[in-house]
């Protein structure tokens, strides 16, 4: 933050930034895995292209973000890690409430790797419930530039706690299955898979999965999903950066096929987590020395 590098614990923000009081600012997030970011470019290029979108601008360029990350992780020492970088409106100097005249703000962190599914969810599947909440449509907020416009996702979650469920799914304006807090949804039917197409986040993740699926020889088409076709699919998957791959064996309390993570979930889950030894995909990471 500011040019340095601190404990998260001692990061602030300040409660006049628009970042936090109008939720203007858009931000990535990339992992680090034994050692090395998955796919930082694709997440880099995301977020440079969410910048332009939202008028924003940083004073580092791609190299240079990527060397703040690499020292973020590099200090705080994590294999295995959640890195986020994020850019503010910020505040403006006269209190003026033109958004031309805030001077933006860059902020990055790396924390502990963490999970959309816990080990026990990863191991037997999440429970979903798709809710009626419609996620915010894409004329209003655009999808493609991620965002902390989380209010429709929060409550979703409510929603599925509220029956006993783990997550939450919500749908688009048309009534189909759109995506949930932090990740895509995918459909195995008859050994095809589909992705919603409209109004949702193109994850890094999700892009890996139409990747992995070319290189098996699986068609993978982005499209409408209905509730419906969902539950009748015979297996069903989530994915994020925060997670992979993560079966889903339970929608609205109905279990999905035999109740248990599919085989070609899981032959895509062993393909994702391979790519992370391609030095194609990988950056390592350059830890100081320990003595």
């Amino acid at each position: 933050m500011d040019g340095q590098y601190l404990p998260i614990s001692e990061a602030k923000i300040s409660v006049l930034d628009y970042g936090f009081l109008h939720s203007d600012a858009t931000y990535d997030v990339v992992h680090v895995w034994e050692g090395a970011f998955f796919r930082l470019d694709d997440h880099l290029d995301r977020f440079f292209a969410g910048l332009d979108k939202l008028h924003m601008s940083i004073p580092y360029d791609k190299k240079q973000v990527t060397d703040i990350l690499r020292n973020c992780v590099a200090l705080s020492g994590l294999k295995n890690a959640y890195v986020e970088f994020i850019c503010t409106r910020g505040t403006s100097p006269t209190f003026s409430r033109d958004p031309r005249d805030a001077v933006n703000r860059f902020i990055a962190f790396a924390i502990p790797f963490g999970s959309v599914a816990n080990p026990e969810q990863l191991k037997h599947g999440l429970h979903a419930a798709i809710t009626p909440l419609q996620r915010i449509p894409p004329q209003s907020v655009d999808p493609t530039v991620k965002n902390y416009h989380w209010l429709d996702l929060v409550k979703g979650l409510y929603a599925a706690f509220e029956v006993g469920a783990d997550t939450a799914m919500l749908v688009d304006a048309e009534g189909n299955v759109s995506e949930g807090p932090g990740f895509n949804i995918f459909a195995v039917t008859d050994g095809k898979v589909l992705t919603p197409k409209y109004g949702v986040l193109r994850g890094i993740t999700r892009q890996t999965i139409f990747d992995i699926c070319h290189t098996l020889g699986i068609a993978c088409l982005a499209g409408d999903l209905s509730p419906a076709k969902l539950k009748q699919a015979d297996e069903v998957f989530v994915t994020s950066t925060a997670g992979g791959v993560m079966p889903v064996t339970k929608i609205d309390a109905e279990p999905m096929g035999r109740g248990l993570p599919g085989p070609l979930t899981g032959q895509i889950t062993e393909r994702y987590w391979g790519m992370h030894r391609d030095d194609k995909y990988r950056l390592l990471v350059e830890y100081p020395a320990t003595t």
